[in-house]
């Protein structure tokens, strides 16, 4: 069967992802505490406007506003029964923006919250049931393709694909932060996702959040010698600091993004946006400097 996604990897084109939807939603209203998971309920044109922006800056894949959408996640926010109506509606919601534009829609599926045994309560046969479900969900809704992302623990990333290889066939991207410079939170390598997850049925390997553009520099050129498949590339723009009014903010420039964009494609990426702080500016001045692939 053909998928056109996977047609537009395998012809060797640089694709643009979208930018962050929590930081920007909240910088648009989202209250402290509240979760865009739950907006997708209560404000659902606010996410809808930003899915908009991003596809006006020159986004060619629009991520769902689910990356907390698990029914483990939800539950922690009492939102657990909502689990099919929120990741059906952020799937309707991504594909109403990107209609107009063509651009491919894409399941997002973070961690669970919580961590696994050993390190905690989580068991994995449990944790991918939770994916399964999601990815069943986010199916159903009409995505093209699933991102599993910001992990950070091999063990629930191998649940998380085993899960939704169990339910689906979609294009699957396997992205994992590294805020510990080249390493994750739990201290693994990109050589070493790269050797767990090789052969394990996903169709990319990825980089999302991080640290600073160096360091996902670093960890994306280790990446890119550890591993044949596509990559998928969506640094933060540094880390936040917060200002003397009390306000979040992000100090990279979309200029500075969009000067790192193509040593970013020349370091192996395929597909490029942001995490963390990217707003549409950022993002278009991403898409600006995106070079034809060779």
């Amino acid at each position: 069967m053909t998928n056109k996604f996977l047609d537009a990897i395998q012809s060797g084109k640089i694709i643009i992802a979208d930018g962050a939807t929590g930081s920007n939603l909240q910088q648009r209203g989202l209250p402290d505490g509240k979760s865009g998971e739950a907006w997708v309920l209560e404000n659902p044109q606010a996410i809808l406007t930003l899915a908009k922006d991003f596809i006006a800056a020159g986004a060619e894949i629009l991520l769902t506003c689910t990356f907390g959408a698990s029914r483990l996640h939800l539950a922690n926010m009492g939102l657990a029964e909502e689990t099919e109506k929120i990741n059906r509606t952020a799937a309707k919601l991504a594909r109403q923006a990107a209609e107009s534009s063509g651009a491919f829609v894409a399941g997002s599926i973070g961690p669970t919250g919580q961590m696994l045994d050993p390190y905690g309560p989580l068991a994995a046969a449990d944790a991918e049931v939770a994916f399964a479900e999601q990815a069943r969900f986010l199916a159903a809704g009409g995505v093209d393709l699933i991102v599993i992302e910001t992990q950070f623990d091999l063990g629930e990333a191998t649940a998380a694909v085993r899960g939704v290889r169990s339910v689906c066939d979609l294009p699957l991207v396997c992205s994992f932060s590294y805020d510990r410079g080249t390493r994750t939170m739990m201290g693994v390598s990109p050589a070493k996702a790269a050797r767990a997850l090789n052969d394990s049925g996903v169709d990319l390997l990825g980089i999302n959040c991080g640290r600073s553009l160096a360091d996902n520099l670093a960890a994306l050129r280790e990446l890119q010698a550890a591993t044949n498949l596509p990559i998928w590339f969506k640094p933060n723009v540094g880390l936040p600091i917060t200002d003397d009014l009390g306000n979040v903010v992000y100090q990279t420039t979309p200029q500075q993004m969009a000067d790192a964009a193509p040593t970013w494609i020349a370091s192996g990426a395929q597909v490029i946006g942001g995490c963390c702080g990217t707003s549409p500016d950022h993002l278009k001045a991403i898409a600006a400097a995106r070079l034809p692939a060779a």
